[in-house]
């Protein structure tokens, strides 16, 4: 049975062996600059001799201000497991920045450093490595997302990391969601990786390109972060008025369907479940996140979706407004809307009256 195990947690690990490419890299991070400076950053999913984290942190060192920089890698013990790598051993890499003028990371540079173990992030070695980070940026296992994102809140780290879209549903991953805790990053979206030649071809989602490079798509991929970022202050402009044909009831819910991002009523102050991709455009001071439709807790069938005429319905984040909608003719008949009307009136009307009076 263990050999079974080891051998399962081997075909895992091959599975989630994803090299993020630099340009995807680069477009995320250039969001966060002003987080990185004097801060000590750790990529510890990341093989350091092969990783665009690594080459991203060390050539941009001194122009984001970094205090050091760490970066760690799994190294299975199941035989060519990572046979591309020349050492047997799994290694941790320390830079500290440039020291000879040239502004480049040189080998002579770079502490190369020995693990007693095999690299995985929840050994103890690689714990000690994670509390002298202050933020955490890498690609972690998508198999083993739950357990790594819940590593990085019991330490208290800031983080950027990469996973799949699909992880928003995750009960635990949506609780650290509703609760604050954990947010979308800059960019949406990217959906290809390189992949090792060792790498077994999938079915689907799998090609290679004329150079040989064995690529791997994972649907909708994503950045989780809880760095404050623009984008998250950033208001969603409503447009469409509440109608009871466009924006059904649910059957077994109170709330009401809202099929796209785009179509939230500006006009309904009730719950409103939309969908996930919601979290792209979310800004806590406008919206208020209600729950996951599935484990919402007054969901009466809890742990399932909603519906609506008995069909179920695709994966739906509660939300409600923040400010109540006033409508056009409250705004026009308050007393206080008179006050400020009146009040712009007699500003214009003034120097016409004194000019009058002259």
């Amino acid at each position: 049975m263990a050999g079974n195990k080891s051998l399962h947690a081997a075909n895992k690990a091959k599975e989630d062996e994803f090299y993020t490419e630099l340009s995807d890299i680069e477009n995320e991070l250039k969001h966060y600059k002003e987080h990185f400076k004097d801060k000590v950053v750790l990529c510890n999913c990341d093989d350091p001799r092969i990783s665009n984290f690594f080459h991203y942190f060390s050539y941009n060192f001194e122009q984001l201000g970094l205090k050091k920089l760490i970066t760690t890698c799994y190294k299975n013990q199941e035989r060519d497991l990572f046979s591309q790598n020349n050492s047997e051993r799994a290694i941790w890499l320390e830079y500290t920045g440039d020291h000879n003028g040239n502004r480049v990371p040189d080998p002579e540079e770079i502490g190369i450093n020995y693990l007693k173990g095999d690299g995985d992030f929840r050994s103890q070695e690689c714990i000690e490595l994670l509390k002298q980070a202050d933020i955490v940026v890498t690609n972690p296992p998508f198999s083993l997302f739950r357990e790594y994102v819940a590593q990085l809140m019991k330490y208290n780290k800031k983080f950027v990391i990469i996973g799949n879209q699909n992880a928003i549903t995750y009960k635990e991953i949506f609780s650290y969601i509703k609760a604050n805790q954990l947010w979308l990053g800059s960019t949406l979206s990217f959906a290809k990786f390189k992949v090792p030649d060792y790498y077994e071809p999938k079915p689907t989602r799998f090609w290679i390109d004329e150079t040989g490079q064995k690529w791997r798509s994972m649907g909708n991929i994503c950045w989780f972060t809880n760095l404050d970022i623009a984008k998250r202050h950033e208001e969603l402009i409503l447009y469409k008025s509440y109608n009871e044909q466009e924006y059904p009831q649910y059957d077994n819910y109170n709330a009401i369907n809202v099929n796209k991002v785009a179509d939230i009523p500006m006009d309904y102050d009730g719950v409103m479940g939309v969908p996930i991709t919601f979290l792209d455009k979310y800004n806590p001071e406008q919206f208020e996140i209600v729950g996951l439709d599935r484990y919402v807790e007054d969901n009466p069938h809890y742990g399932h979706r909603f519906s609506i005429n008995r069909k179920e319905t695709y994966a739906r984040i509660l939300i409600r407004r923040k400010q109540p909608h006033i409508a056009e003719t409250e705004q026009t008949s308050s007393p206080k809307a008179y006050q400020i009307i009146e009040s712009e009136m007699s500003m214009v009307a003034e120097p016409e009256l004194e000019y009058g009076k002259k």
